[in-house]
């Protein structure tokens, strides 16, 4: 069955396609059987990540031919998962956060509403948006007080879409992300805390825990993101839903759980804080369990172990990047 037959799912676009996450949403769509459109400007992101089957394009969500494409390729969904991710960079330089995560959303959102895209699924950070929870876990009615330049973006990016939305055809779907992990996880530089930990680990070399490390945060499988693109894909599910477990690890538990599945004995040590970081960090699972039907989120020492048997697998070529697998 060609691409271009009636009964065949639609073409969609990934930006940031070659990433952690996004080439995980690439292999999903494609084993749905879409025709799969990877935007990535490469600047984190892996082309050894992407199958052969993806039509990859080298660029920028900001850049102004993207319109073209999206009507070239006659794309019916974005899933929009390229971002500057790194908090401490927000911190460093809030107006490069801002281009890249604001004014990016803004361009993707008019290009796809003057192209008739029929749905936007939008990778927002629930861990960045609420700010320090109000009691247990934040859910989507949660004051939105975010406490770093690259929450407030993120936000802005939600704003945006659903703004934006109102005079055009996509649905905008929200999936605020708790801190995601698993296969393909950079171990380098600001990559997320696991995929560091394990790498460093793996290497023989030490870890270092921010402040005390009682800081606490929600740690949610990459296969749950995935599911939860997928589903709402599927559903055209309109609105925001948390994307995250509802159970708050606190680092220092973390480092000796991502220990014990790497099979090493060490302690970390400890450092200073860091700029922009929040105290606690977690999300109520509700929402998801109703509007996208995920009821059950890997744990975490099961997903821990998981990811280190990728890593012992790919720790030879993670100096320079994970590769596909």
């Amino acid at each position: 069955m060609s691409a271009d037959s009636p009964s065949s799912p639609p073409p969609v676009l990934v930006t940031g396609g070659a990433g952690f996450i996004g080439s995980h949403v690439v292999d999903t769509m494609l084993a749905l059987g879409h025709t799969v459109v990877v935007l990535d400007d490469l600047s984190t992101g892996d082309p050894e990540r992407l199958p052969a089957e993806v039509r990859f394009v080298k660029g920028d969500v900001r850049d102004a031919a993207l319109g073209d494409l999206l009507r070239d390729e006659r794309i019916d969904t974005v899933f929009h998962l390229a971002a500057q991710v790194d908090v401490r960079r927000s911190v460093a330089d809030p107006a490069f956060d801002a281009e890249v995560n604001v004014l990016g959303t803004i361009r993707l959102a008019q290009a796809a509403a003057e192209t008739g895209v029929k749905q936007v699924v939008f990778a927002s950070s629930g861990g960045a948006i609420y700010g320090e929870p109000m009691g247990d876990a934040a859910d989507e009615e949660h004051p939105l007080e975010p406490c770093s330049p690259y929450g407030v973006a993120k936000l802005a990016g939600e704003k945006y879409l659903m703004a934006l939305a109102l005079e055009a055809e996509y649905v905008p779907t929200i999936l605020r992300y708790a801190n995601v992990y698993g296969p393909r996880q950079d171990g380098r530089g600001e990559a997320g805390v696991i995929g560091i930990f394990m790498n460093r680990l793996l290497a023989g070399e030490e870890c270092v825990v921010n402040g005390d490390g009682e800081q606490t945060r929600d740690f949610v499988h990459v296969a749950d993101v995935v599911s939860a693109n997928r589903i709402a894909h599927s559903r055209r599910l309109a609105g925001a839903v948390n994307v995250g477990t509802g159970v708050e690890t606190s680092v220092n538990r973390l480092y000796e759980l991502v220990a014990e599945a790497c099979g090493v004995s060490r302690p970390a040590r400890h450092g200073p804080d860091k700029a922009g970081e929040q105290r606690r960090s977690v999300l109520d699972p509700s929402l998801a369990a109703e509007r996208l039907g995920i009821t059950r989120w890997v744990p975490l020492p099961e997903g821990l172990r998981a990811t280190a048997e990728w890593f012992r697998m790919h720790r030879s070529m993670s100096r320079g990047g994970p590769r596909r697998a």
